[in-house]
């Protein structure tokens, strides 16, 4: 089974993808950007979310995630 993850009762695939700025400011340049992408991949490794692919654009970052059942998709936008 090529991509699944397995836990003690489950095999799962779960993927998501995007955050958007409030009013799409364009804020997520330079510094700003990098201390994001470190937040986020701290955010990840702590949860047991694997990021897949990711990107930070001026505006939104989009974000290829698979993580286990357990963690409801709400719960993953306050990573």
């Amino acid at each position: 089974m090529g991509g699944y993850r397995k836990s003690g009762h489950a095999v799962y695939d779960i993927k998501y993808v995007i955050w958007i700025t409030k009013y799409r400011y364009t804020v997520l340049r330079g510094h700003i950007a990098k201390i994001t992408r470190e937040l986020i991949w701290q955010g990840c490794e702590a949860r047991g979310i694997t990021i897949l692919q990711g990107s930070v654009g001026k505006d939104h970052i989009h974000l290829l995630l698979s993580c286990p059942p357990s963690i409801a998709p709400i719960r993953i936008r306050s990573i």
